[in-house]
This record gives structure tokens, sequence and C-alpha cells, in this order.
């Protein structure tokens, strides 16, 4: 048993199970000694991969709240006509809600379709409403229709927000939303689930990536890859690691976020999984992420 074990508890009780993801919870819900570090630059990350199922949409709201529960405010844009980032946002995403549709048609302003998540007021987000699913067929007739998000999260409209991160959290498909979530953003964060199947489709992915850099985005780089579902019982998980880092490098966080009952159950509950239940494995390793992505943004060079 360690000494940090041993007191623990702070009562000679030792240490118990319990008493360390008491610990890790109070880490979590009182970061005051441990705030993340604020970046260089804003940074807009599009989260894409157009295979479902891959922790999309769990790794934008967990990163997003890891980052504003210690100190950094933090915008979600969804851009899934599915609304599962609002869902665990708790943010209202009933149809007629200001949404991501409304934005992108040009009828409100990104201030008045944004709403504060109860979770943290530094925890924003843009919901999506089932009226995003006719959304493409729409865009196709708009002039500059691969544009309408950047247009909508302009520096200046960011700049009345407050905030230092972006996340756009894009459907499970290669379509005109996700080209305009690319258009908008400076970097693409693609999470890669550790299983089989995690490489195929990536190849069609890092294709419409070039494209979009060559033809309507030259700023554009995939800057993060995040390992989920990581089952440490297989063999396959590792070798899928060890692929996924021999061919991206140091693209790849650390940090590999485990299979975990909890991040699946916290949704239900209109919560993040460092709401849910911030002692658990799964959050502390998306605060293990959320973390990293922190120190690599206030290390990166300045735009």
């Amino acid at each position: 048993m360690t000494r940090s074990q041993e007191t623990s508890t702070g009562s000679g009780i030792g240490w118990t199970p319990i008493a360390e993801e008491a610990e890790r919870a109070a880490r979590v819900l009182h970061p005051d000694a441990n705030s993340m570090p604020r970046p260089t630059h804003r940074r807009v990350l599009t989260v894409a991969n157009q295979k479902g199922g891959v922790g999309k949409t769990t790794s934008t709201v967990n990163l997003a709240a890891g980052l504003a529960l210690h100190g950094v405010k933090t915008l979600v844009v969804d851009l899934d006509p599915q609304g599962n980032a609002g869902t665990a946002l708790d943010v209202d995403h009933r149809s007629g809600t200001p949404s991501v549709y409304e934005l992108l048609i040009g009828e409100v302003s990104l201030i008045e379709a944004t709403q504060v998540s109860e979770q943290s007021p530094n925890l924003l987000c843009v919901p999506a409403t089932i009226d995003l699913a006719g959304a493409e067929i729409e865009l196709v007739s708009m002039a500059s229709r691969e544009s309408r998000l950047k247009e909508a999260l302009s520096a200046e409209a960011l700049d009345q927000l407050g905030v230092d991160y972006v996340f756009i959290d894009c459907p499970p498909s290669l379509g005109l939303l996700t080209v305009n979530a690319m258009v908008a953003a400076h970097e693409v964060l693609i999470p890669i689930q550790c299983e089989y199947y995690a490489l195929e489709g990536l190849g069609q992915l890092l294709s419409n990536i070039e494209l979009v850099q060559q033809h309507l985005n030259p700023a554009l780089s995939v800057s993060t890859i995040l390992l989920t579902m990581y089952d440490g019982r297989t063999k396959l998980a590792d070798q899928v690691t060890q692929e996924v880092r021999k061919h991206f490098g140091d693209v790849v966080l650390k940090t590999v976020i485990p299979r975990s009952v909890k991040v699946s159950e916290a949704p239900g509950y209109g919560q993040t999984v460092l709401a849910y239940d911030p002692g658990s494995r799964g959050a502390m390793s998306y605060l293990d992420a959320a973390r990293e992505v922190a120190e690599r943004g206030a290390t990166r060079g300045r735009r």
C-alpha cells in the first residue's frame, strides 16, 4: 500500500477502492489546483469520422467538459441531426429551439443560438434539433454552401462569447454538413476505436480532408487522434493501438479511453461522464485527454 493510499481518507481508516474513487472525484469537481492552460490562440476543432459508434459525440462533450471544468471556456457546436451532444450537455434541443439549423441558414446569430450547460458556466452549446435533418438538401441551393458555418462562427462572433475552444460534432457521414465543419475549423480531431474495423474507411476520411485543404480550407490539418473503446483484456486492442501510433506518430494522444459502462450510461441522465461519475475510469481518462489537448494548445505557435 502506498503512502497516498494510507492517507487518502485522512481519518486513519486506510485505503479502500471507494476512498480512492472519492479522491479522484474530488480532483474533477474541485479543480482549483489543477486548472488547465488556455491556448495561445483560439482552437476550432472538427470531431469527425464517418464510421458510427466510434465515440465522436462522447469524446466531443467529455473533452469539452474537462476543459470547461478546469477554467477553459469551451463551445460545442452540435452538427449531428440526432442531437446527442445537446442531450449529454442537458441543453434544450426540442424542435423550434434556436439551433445550428437556424444558424446555418442565417436566421439567428451565434449568441442567439448558444446555450450555457448547467454542468459549468464555461461550457456552452449550440444544439441540433430535428430540423437539421433536411439541412443538407436545403444547403445545396444556397450561396457559399460549404462555408455557411464558417461565416456563422466568425472571429467576431466567437470573441463575443469569449471562448478558447470550439468543438464541432459531425454526423457519421462525409456530406455537406461535415464539409461545412471542416471549412469552419483549423483542426480535425479523429476518434478511432480500438477494434478490428478501426482503420476501415479512414482512408476515405483523410482523402476528403485533403480535398478540403486543396480547395476550401488550406489551413486545415489533422492535429489530434484519440483512441477510444480500449479493452485491455484483448490483444487486438493493443495491436490497433500500436498500428495507429506507428502510422500517425505524435498526432495520437497518449491517453487512451477505455470501454466504460459509466461513459455509456451518462447521456441517459443528461450528463457527461465527468458529471455523472467523476471518479470513474472513463471520467479520469477523458480528463487526462482534455489536459493533453490543453497542454498542446498552450504550446502551439500562433496563427
